[in-house]
């Protein structure tokens, strides 16, 4: 999963959760009902960051920012 924004993610099917890990000081992110079909579709995008910008925000899932600890286990 090459990408010059994320460093790592984390999908939860069962929650339905994806945990974004971004590069350099951007923190990470928690995104809400997301489908398996919709993390499918970010997973094997050509371009992470385009289509986080231009289809998965589009669709306004809920969010929240994350302290430290929650993303450390996402840093290998």
């Amino acid at each position: 999963m090459p990408s010059s924004v994320i460093a790592s993610m984390q999908y939860d099917a069962q929650k339905r959760t994806l945990t974004i890990l971004y590069r350099g000081k951007r923190g990470a992110y928690r995104y809400y009902n997301v489908t398996p079909e919709e993390y499918d579709a970010f997973r094997t995008a050509p371009s992470k960051g385009a289509y986080l910008n231009e289809t998965f925000k589009a669709r306004q899932h809920p969010y929240e920012r994350l302290n430290s600890s929650h993303f450390i286990h996402l840093v290998k």
